[in-house]
């Protein structure tokens, strides 16, 4: 491995640097939150990719039989790395998203009645050269590994020339910032207010008949976007209206991932794991009095806490399967955290992973999130399928890393707007439970897309 140590670059003036390289994916840490957000990654060129398309793997183009996700193992273990701790965790690895969809690699499930864009159920691509950056101390360094030669000589030599190429590209004047236009057409949403409203009420008929105790019930947006629409910096724009710890920008050819996600998934350092839960959100108010007002309304909810505490006792399952024996502890239980237009109860699970798993065993164990999907899981999915019948897609998978060195952080994506060729989506829900008030629920939904809808420019009066 060849290290580099620059000058301390600001992660966006960085990303416009490179935002015309091909396959670049940002890990966006844009609240500068120390414990959540002290560390960004920018990535571009990967020497490989790996792909999930109809639940079968695919590798630089190439169908590969077998478990996509024993194939993903396999395919990260030929890079190995020994991890620096004196670097920030992403070293060189798989970077990319993991959709929601890719759910049914895991359970037997039947897709949706309709397809959505029709995007692969994971796209990964692995990544020889990073530029990492450390907030709290104000520094950066290029990581370049040299793989995939497999001489150590050679190794060593391509890790150096590749390094070299990045820093550059780094010190190039930036491309030129393009004001966006806007979305080319009205936003449309799979759901009126009372077909949504419809929808929760059928949930709650479910609950109360036995079927299921929660589950994560979402509209859907879409627009067409101008033939002059800059995704990088329609992407700035957002994590300036809802910066968020978990932010990330994917440019894959026609393809734009952009997210301001405030929920930790996964987390895995050495052995140790985190998950993050989010349930339980209340919009903000401009007048600070009434904020906080809100705030105390949150914490002392007992439909918030109880949407909180079923999804908590449903990933201490899911990492009981994964972790040694009687590491799984709640470290934390509906901890207040406030963003630019949402208060959020979120909790804090932790865990040991066990000696004989590893990255892809504990993201295959707890895939799709139990907070974006309901209680108990399988069955919540099969509702989701029913009442949405549009495909998730991004929404709700994950979006993050897997390095060689076994270290690995990824986000729930959600606040994540999907671009592919001229046509712009996202999505935003919540949590239904037996206490849960339709009206408020779809209100609750708005309210999460409201950002979104800002950095787009859009005007919503009258929407909806």
């Amino acid at each position: 491995m060849h290290v580099r140590e620059l000058q301390w670059i600001e992660p966006v003036r960085a990303l416009r640097c490179l935002a015309q390289r091909p396959h670049l994916t940002f890990l966006d840490s844009a609240t500068g939150h120390e414990p959540l957000g002290r560390y960004s990654y920018l990535a571009c060129e990967p020497f490989s990719t790996y792909s999930v398309v109809d639940g079968q793997a695919i590798w630089n183009g190439e169908a590969l039989a077998g478990d996509p996700w024993a194939i993903l193992r396999d395919l990260l273990a030929r890079y190995p790395e020994t991890h620096r701790a004196d670097l920030p965790p992403f070293q060189g690895g798989a970077a990319g998203f993991l959709a929601y969809d890719l759910n049914r690699t895991v359970e037997r499930l039947r897709a949706p009645s309709m397809p959505g864009l029709q995007l692969p159920q994971s796209i990964l691509h692995f990544y020889d050269v990073v530029v990492s950056f450390d907030h709290r101390d104000h520094r950066c360094w290029i990581v370049s590994t040299g793989w995939p030669d497999p001489d150590p000589t050679r190794r060593a030599e391509r890790a150096r020339r590749r390094a070299d190429e990045f820093a550059a590209l780094l010190a190039r004047p930036r491309s030129p910032r393009i004001i966006i236009p806007g979305t080319a057409g009205a936003w449309h949403s799979n759901f009126s207010r009372e077909g949504f409203v419809a929808a929760v009420q059928h949930v709650g008929e479910l609950i109360l008949a036995g079927d299921i105790f929660q589950a994560n019930i979402a509209q859907r947006f879409s627009a067409k976007v101008s033939p002059l629409f800059d995704p990088v910096t329609f992407y700035c724009q957002l994590r300036s209206s809802n910066p968020a710890p978990f932010a990330a920008l994917l440019r894959y050819d026609k393809l734009t991932i952009a997210s301001s996600s405030p929920e930790r998934f996964l987390k895995l350092d050495g052995r140790q794991i985190e998950t993050r839960p989010i349930k339980g959100t209340i919009a903000r108010a401009a007048d600070p009095d009434e904020d906080r007002h809100r705030a105390d309304i949150l914490v002392a909810s007992e439909k918030d806490r109880a949407e909180n505490i079923m999804v908590v006792d449903l990933l201490r399952n899911d990492l009981s399967r994964v972790c040694t024996d009687s590491s799984v502890e709640v470290r934390a239980l509906c901890n207040l955290e406030t963003y630019a237009s949402v208060h959020h109860l979120v909790s804090i699970v932790r865990g040991e992973l066990a000696a004989d798993h590893d990255a892809v065993s504990l993201l295959r164990a707890c895939f799709p999130g139990g907070s974006v999907t309901g209680v108990p899981k399988v069955r919540a999915m099969e509702i989701i399928a029913d009442i949405e019948k549009v495909a998730r897609e991004v929404y709700c998978g994950s979006i993050g890393f897997i390095g060689f060195n076994g270290h690995m952080d990824t986000n729930i994506a959600i606040r994540t707007v999907t671009i592919d060729d001229d046509l712009a989506v996202f999505h935003a829900g919540g949590a239904i439970t037996a206490m849960s008030n339709p009206e408020a629920e779809y209100e609750e939904t708005l309210a999460k897309a409201r950002r979104l809808f800002d950095a787009f420019g859009a005007d919503l009066s009258g929407a909806f």
